[in-house]
């Protein structure tokens, strides 16, 4: 259709192909991507309306059109897919294998034979459908990925031995239920999940697994197709299933579709069978070794056929139509489509006397169209057949009436009755949902989409509160029952993950060294199951405390005055007068800790603070001279305000005019720098001290945390610059400029102006007005050189400069009043003497 490129990205599950696909789409200024369940197009609309916003994404079911008038991406079901998705940048297939599926195979197999983006399609699939690719597709760039993580068979497991965040997958809803069944008795319930529930049941049943409220997912194959769950175990209740026309066994390529839900991302997973399903079910499943190995090295033999049918047949007539429709393909990789529920609705419905009245293209073309109507209530090609034909009596007289339509799902509009009830309303109500969607079928057409989605809506509330009564145990009961009302009998445990288990039952889990109970307890049970945390926690506790303060503490950091565990506080760090070290005082929940534990703890987080205290070393000697009685009022007054500041004052705040200058080389030894607007310690201005300060809550300010030579200004500045204009600059970037302009002073020999060359702060990164701006805080001022003379060649004349300090730092240079005598004996007293001798 055009020369955009075609990629195909074929590969096992976990793979990030999906993912590819949408980061893909939203690099392109338009896009659209044909998922194979109407699930996973809701799940991927929700993460671009998330990146592109709602304006700019459309979902295209089968039951379901959000269609802003400014969508430039579709998400759409296959099916759905609307043909002018060529029009769009990005066109990508998910799931492509799907073309050998004897059902849907034509309609995947169209869609990647004809879908085409304007500048870039992706195909994404298995590897097993790279020969039809390359037959059917030769311009395709096909590219593999391997799975980011491993999966392993760990053999068949009882319902009592399956590890927690495991899926039971099943192939029939009796088969669902019988698991969920058991799974409630003996492990405390699970979520269902299967093809037939609406998005929003399904999308509540998995949030169930999902936030931990049931370690257990029930489903069919349908979990296969894309869906993210974080399940680390799959478990076969069967590996049989019937296609529509047989019980088969599973081909190797769809037990690993299905095991590689297990583990996500770079987590490892396993797969193996459900051990004592078999009964009425069958006998118990086992993989073969050639099964096995199969699916851990991702080796399947290739699809050799796709399924396809005429996707543009002719209108001419009925009998044209149904040619059209039974020609059997041109190409050898290609195979004729069984006969599919469209096909068999419209072959019966022709045999009927009103198929006489159906003649012109149009009218052939609205009948095929109602033909196509799918059978969600799966009763059959008689009964879906019959349904058709009500449908296209009311079609022929144009619209179907929005006061029919509304009294159709009105009757539907009712939550009671059991679970296989309410599953069949929502069969019900999604074919009218799809009728509704049709543009030329329903009077009031948005109307009436709107209540099928609200009664849909509704149902599917009642469907996962249905569910989750019948399958979710909360947690307790059985075991309480079996163990007797004395909590303190239970054998409790605290896992690597921090849940507190009794029996692989959790009570709740522990956050740092605080325990929360489990909220989905009742009230009767949350006192019971915490009577019995209470009584193992101080021993639980204590050696969770031993352990850490035997660790490296890799996970403690100092954040927002406190000392955290893995975002947990243990501490709080309280100053104290005349020290650098703060005083720990134990969080709350430390409490509960064994006297011996809580002081074992404690002491290795004391020192581990005074590792961490080692950059604000020159702080810490700071803390020591002003302490020092002999170091003098003048001096210790300083070394205060350098204290308060964290490491720098402004020489107007210093109160520098009434420090003796034989005190300044005994700071300067302590690593106190004297510059021209500030007194500060270097060191302190290093990224590591500061982030330090902040951490420990000293430092309030706000925080450069590489402390880059040039930031931008703002009104509150962090800690260690100063304003330059538009820009700020670090207190020893800015002394080093002011050294440079006194020194070329100096070598102007006394004259009254002199040239200054800013190369200096320029390369420092600040500009050059805000140069001057830096420069003029010290009394240095520039005068403008006048230009040349018109007509007059040569280089102009350099800019020239005078220094001019201001009042108050004339005041401060006066001369120090006498110190007072160093008392005799002391280091001062030394220090005067030594320099005297010198």
């Amino acid at each position: 259709m055009n020369d955009a490129p075609i990629k195909a990205v074929l590969g096992p599950t976990n793979t990030g192909k999906t993912h590819l696909a949408i980061e893909r789409m939203c690099a392109h200024s338009s896009g659209a991507i044909g998922f194979p369940l109407r699930l996973l197009a809701r799940e991927v609309y929700d993460r671009v309306v998330a990146i592109k916003g709602e304006k700019s994404v459309a979902l295209i079911t089968g039951e379901q059109r959000i269609e802003p008038p400014e969508a430039r991406y579709l998400c759409c079901t296959a099916e759905a897919m609307p043909r002018d998705a060529g029009e769009r940048a990005f066109v990508a297939l998910d799931e492509a294998q799907l073309s050998a599926d004897r059902e849907r195979g034509h309609v995947f197999t169209d869609r990647l034979l004809n879908a085409r983006g304007r500048e870039e399609t992706m195909i994404l699939g298995a590897a097993t459908l790279e020969p039809m690719v390359r037959a059917l597709v030769p311009k395709a760039e096909i590219s593999a990925r391997p799975r980011f993580s491993t999966l392993t068979h760990i053999g068949p497991r009882k319902l009592s031995r399956l590890p927690p965040r495991s899926a039971v997958v099943a192939f029939s809803s009796e088969a669902v239920y019988a698991v969920a069944e058991m799974l409630r008795r003996f492990r405390g319930g699970a979520a269902v999940v299967m093809g037939a529930l609406s998005p929003e049941t399904r999308n509540k049943q998995v949030e169930l697994f999902q936030n931990g409220e049931v370690d257990y997912i029930v489903a069919t194959d349908a979990i296969g197709m894309g869906l993210n769950l974080d399940v680390n175990h799959v478990a076969f209740a069967g590996l049989t299933k019937f296609d529509g026309v047989r019980m088969r066994r599973l081909h190797p390529a769809e037990m690993a579709q299905i095991a590689g839900r297990a583990g996500r991302h770079q987590r490892d997973g396993t797969f193996g069978t459900l051990a004592g399903a078999g009964g009425k079910f069958g006998p118990s499943p086992e993989f073969t070794e050639e099964e096995i190995y199969a699916i851990e090295e991702h080796r399947f033999a290739p699809i050799t056929k796709l399924f396809w049918r005429e996707a543009e047949p002719r209108f001419d007539s009925l009998a044209t139509l149904i040619a059209d429709l039974e020609t059997p393909p041109a190409h050898e990789a290609l195979r004729l489509a069984p006969e599919a529920i469209d096909l068999a609705t419209l072959k019966r419905l022709a045999e009927e006397p009103f198929a006489a009245t159906i003649r012109r293209h149009g009218k052939v073309r609205r009948f095929w169209e109602a033909c196509s109507l799918p059978d969600f209530r799966q009763r059959g090609p008689d009964v879906h057949a019959r349904f058709v034909a009500r449908l296209w009596q009311d079609l022929q007289e144009g619209y179907i009436g929005a006061d029919y339509v509304a009294a159709r799902i009105s009757e539907l509009d009712n939550t009671s009755g059991d679970i296989d009830t309410l599953q069949g309303r929502i069969a019900a109500i999604r074919s009218w949902a799809y009728i509704c969607q049709r543009p030329d079928w329903v009077l009031a057409r948005d109307e009436m989409a709107s209540r099928a989605r609200g009664v849909e809506a509704k149902l599917s509330d009642a469907l996962h509160a249905r569910l989750t009564e019948r399958f979710v145990n909360r947690r307790t009961a059985i075991l309480m029952k079996s163990l007797g009302q004395d909590a303190g009998l239970l054998p409790i445990a605290l896992d690597a993950e921090g849940v507190l288990r009794v029996e692989d039952e959790a009570l709740g889990h522990v956050e740092g060294f605080r325990f929360v109970v489990d909220q989905a307890a009742n009230h009767a049970d949350r006192k019971m199951l915490l009577a019995a945390a209470e009584k193992a926690l101080p021993r639980i506790l204590g050696e969770r405390a031993e352990a850490l303060a035997a660790s490296d503490m890799a996970d403690v950091e100092l954040s927002r005055g406190a000392i955290r565990w893995k975002g947990h506080m243990l501490a709080k760090l309280n100053s104290r007068d005349g020290q650098l070290k703060p005083e720990l005082e134990p969080a709350r929940e430390l409490a509960t800790l064994p006297e011996a534990s809580r002081k074992t703890l404690m002491a290795a987080l004391g020192t581990w603070l005074d590792g961490k205290l080692e950059p604000l070393e020159p702080l810490h000697r700071m803390h020591v001279a002003a302490t020092n009685p002999d170091a003098g009022s003048q001096a210790r007054a300083l070394l205060l305000n350098l204290i308060a500041g964290h490491g720098f004052v402004t020489r107007e705040k210093a109160g520098l005019e009434h420090l003796p200058k034989e005190m300044r080389p005994f700071l300067r030894k302590i690593g106190v720098t004297f510059g021209a607007l500030d007194i500060y310690s270097p060191l302190l201005l290093k990224p590591a001290p500061r982030q330090l300060l902040a951490a420990l809550g000293i430092d309030r300010r706000p925080l450069q945390d590489a402390m880059l030579p040039v930031i931008p200004d703002a009104k509150k500045l962090p800690s260690g610059y100063r304003h330059a204009g538009t820009q700020a600059i670090r207190l020893d970037l800015a002394e080093k400029i002011f050294r440079a302009a006194h020194d070329a002073r100096t070598k102007a020999g006394g004259k009254r102006r002199f040239a200054l060359d800013l190369a200096l702060p320029i390369s420092i990164g600040l500009e050059e007005k805000n140069a001057e701006r830096l420069l003029g805080q010290a009394g240095f001022r520039v005068q403008r050189a006048r230009p040349l003379a018109e007509g007059t060649f040569g280089p102009p004349r350099p800019d020239q400069w005078e220094w001019r300090p201001s009042a108050r730092r004339k005041q401060n240079q006066r001369p120090a009043p006498a110190p007072a005598k160093p008392r005799e004996g002391s280091a001062f007293a030394g220090l005067a003497d030594l320099m005297k001798q010198g």
